[in-house]
């Protein structure tokens, strides 16, 4: 059995990953930034719920007071608001870059000595860090500087295992599923969006595969190479 944290697992592909590993019956704690939240989730998932907010990093420590020994990690949090340059938020900029930088790493600071030996982490990116689109500003800069956030990690927490996980469009994902996503499709190498299933998947393969560190892995069917 594995002890599994995911932080932002209370929703989307953060949810469907925790749901992995607890029909696995491994140890899970997912968190949401709802006490309320996190526990209805984790009751459904067979989980453990906690709240934390990345969007205040300095009560993260106090947070995860209770988390034990952990084998893996996946941090899928965002604080996500499109945006442009002409049309700029300074409110809203600064929590997005606090959530992805200083929430992800002050989530592997307090952490750090918890892992057990084989441990990995996986943190989240997507998309918008390689292909930019309007009112991807910050959604640009912050899943950019995850790239930057996880290889550090991958040095200083060695042994520990640090990845990067950047999903395109996830077709059957919440935030996609009643959108119309044929153009995408048309243009991708494989035909289709990639699915949650394979987001699970590639998560695992990360966590697990023990010579699997500091990569920065795109799963997006080829569609940032068209």
């Amino acid at each position: 059995m594995s002890s599994v944290l995911v932080v932002g697992g209370s929703g989307g592909l953060g949810r469907e990953i925790a749901r992995f590993y607890a029909q696995r019956d491994d140890d899970v704690v997912v968190t949401s930034r709802s006490a309320e939240r996190a526990e209805e989730v984790a009751s459904e998932l067979g989980a453990r719920g906690l709240a934390v907010d990345l969007a205040a990093p300095e009560t993260i420590e106090k947070a995860l007071t209770d988390i034990g020994e952990l084998d893996y990690l996946v941090i899928t949090a965002i604080e996500q608001s499109g945006q442009t340059v002409k049309s700029f938020s300074i409110a809203d900029a600064v929590k997005a870059s606090t959530v992805k930088l200083v929430g992800y790493t002050e989530v592997a600071r307090v952490l750090h000595d918890r892992f057990r030996p084989g441990a990995g982490i996986v943190l989240f990116g997507g998309l918008g860090k390689v292909r930019p689109y309007p009112g991807s500003t910050m959604i640009t800069a912050t899943n950019s500087a995850v790239s930057g956030v996880m290889r550090t990690l991958a040095v200083e927490l060695a042994p520990v295992r640090v990845n990067a996980l950047h999903p395109g469009v996830i077709g059957d994902s919440p935030a996609w599923q009643d959108r119309d996503i044929s153009p995408i499709e048309t243009r991708t190498p494989i035909g289709r969006t990639a699915t949650t299933a394979e987001v699970v998947d590639a998560t695992d393969f990360l966590l697990r595969n023990g010579a699997a560190n500091a990569i920065d892995l795109h799963l997006d069917g080829g569609v940032r190479v068209v």
